[in-house]
């Protein structure tokens, strides 16, 4: 029998040391955290009136938040790919929702920390093709939030069938991609957020004490269905949880943009109990999930791990919510595309620090270099991020979504933020310290002719990828508008049906993200 003790340090690969019998790691483990559909400003610590998020409040007091932080893409695939390369949308491939699109060949965030020595593990929602796809993980129990026709059956589906639910994920009725609502339907430890926590606490507890750890843990809610444990969704019964506002560029529907028309359009149908109900069913899977991540904090403090282990909360996008009559992502006002940036270094790292706000301009290719700079990681030449614990940061953030009749991009300085809409060469200029809700469009105002110049030029020297075509003698011309017609929703917006028996794999099936 070996003793530990025993071992020279110069064996044990320069990770850990033994120190009164005791492991003792040389680097700091790290636990990446991200929700899908999360705005950045629904939490109590951030100034909102009804949210109830006190886990995260005092992890972003425990650390620093950074309020001016972006989606590049606020889709899920594309910015998954983001997230985990550290590459732009047009570094990785993705600007669109490439269902069934490898990960691109370049290191990911997960293969660089097993290179480095650490152990690597995802539990939740990965959103990679192939399904199984480890992309650099050591293993991955995974949750796919019902999209076995692509080929994999996740985890989660087979826990509801080991416990005699099988196939009825989905019995509730509720949409992927809609805002009906209703309580959760199956006993509470059935609940999908309750299952991914049970799950990454079990993966913390089973790690090889001799190596680092890198943890990704993602919740696929609030992104819907709205289906909340009835618990959460009593805590928001008696609240009232305000009218979406409109600005006034979007007042008049009939002169929105076409991309927006078709978001808008889609929706309209909702009245004011509705839409009350859905924001109150969607504040409580927010919850839900803030308190369920005390249970992953409290695990990593009595393993006696939590003081060396770095902590980033995220989403891949925010929700409209209603706000301007408009749903969901794949626009970059600041309900869709600006995301919870929280972030906690191991004890006594004063890059971090606690208790402060950073305004710097940073987006989700800025996670995988900060967090290999934390645990002293070289960063890949092929990412593009910068690390947001050195330097200065950046000056400019460039965003893009969608190729064709959907399509926006947006330029942003740290202060004003241009959208731009190639159909019908419509342009939406936000001063946002000014106007942090996005109220009032600048575009047309001749004081701010100088901002939109500056921005309009900055963004068509970021075009690409046939965008090209948009600019003519040196200004943004765009393409003809569209008039916009309603479509059908068959589908129900991607609605699920019964999972037993499975869907056909490969079987020709829509899928809306």
């Amino acid at each position: 029998m070996v003793r530990l003790d025993r071992i020279p340090q110069s064996d044990m690969g320069g990770l850990y040391s033994i120190r009164k019998g005791a492991v003792v790691l040389s680097k700091p483990n790290v636990l990446l955290i991200s929700t899908d559909h999360w705005p950045a400003g629904l939490f109590g610590t951030a100034g909102h009136p009804v949210i109830h998020t006190p886990t995260l409040d005092t992890l972003a007091q425990s650390g620093v938040r950074f309020p001016r932080a972006y989606s590049e893409c606020p889709v899920c695939i594309p910015a998954r790919r983001t997230l985990m390369t550290g590459l732009s949308p047009r570094g990785h491939g993705d600007r669109v929702f490439k269902v069934d699109e490898p990960m691109p060949q370049v290191p990911t965030v997960a293969q660089t920390f097993r290179n480095a020595g650490y152990q690597a593990y995802a539990v939740g929602k990965l959103h990679v093709y192939p399904q199984r796809d480890r992309i650099g993980f050591d293993d991955v129990v995974l949750l796919e939030e019902g999209r076995p026709h692509l080929g994999a059956i996740d985890d989660y589906e087979l826990f509801l069938a080991d416990n005699g639910y099988a196939g009825e994920a989905f019995a509730h009725g509720m949409s992927n991609n809609e805002y009906a609502q209703r309580p959760w339907h199956l006993p509470e430890a059935m609940h999908p957020t309750n299952w991914t926590t049970q799950q990454m606490a079990r993966t913390i507890k089973r790690r090889d004490p001799t190596k680092p750890g890198f943890w990704y843990l993602s919740y696929c809610h609030p992104h819907p269905p709205l289906a909340p444990l009835q618990c959460y969704l009593d805590l928001y019964r008696d609240e009232d949880p305000g009218v979406p506002y409109v600005g006034d560029w979007a007042a008049d529907v009939t002169e929105l943009p076409y991309a927006l028309r078709t978001v808008q359009g889609k929706f309209a149908t909702m009245n004011d109990s509705q839409i009350a109900w859905a924001i109150r069913a969607f504040y409580a899977l927010c919850t839900h999930i803030d308190h369920q991540l005390r249970i992953v904090i409290g695990t990593l403090r009595e393993e006696g791990i939590l003081d060396n282990t770095i902590i980033l909360f995220t989403a891949d996008h925010g929700d409209m919510l209603g706000t301007h009559g408009l749903w969901a992502k794949r626009l970059f006002y600041e309900q869709s595309a600006n995301v919870p940036m929280i972030l906690l270094g191991a004890a006594g790292d004063d890059r971090v620090g606690h208790h402060r706000i950073d305004d710097r301009l940073v987006g989700w290719q800025d996670i995988m270099p900060t967090l290999l700079d934390l645990a002293g990681i070289d960063i890949p030449e092929s990412v593009e991020g910068v690390s947001m614990v050195a330097g200065e940061g950046r000056s400019y953030l460039y965003g893009e979504t969608g190729e064709d009749g959907q399509a926006s991009r947006m330029m942003h300085d740290g202060r004003y933020k241009l959208i731009y809409y190639p159909v019908g060469n419509r342009v939406h200029l936000f001063d946002l310290v000014d106007d942090p809700a996005e109220r009032y469009d600048l575009s047309g105002s001749r004081e701010h002719n100088e901002i939109r110049g500056r921005l309009s030029r900055k963004l068509m020297d970021q075009l690409y990828g046939g965008d090209e075509a948009w600019i003519k003698d040196g200004m943004l011309a765009g393409l003809p508008d569209q008039d916009y017609l309603p479509t059908p929703n068959r589908g129900l917006s991607g609605q699920r049906g019964t999972h037993n028996p499975m869907p056909a794999s490969g079987s020709d099936v829509s899928y809306v993200p």
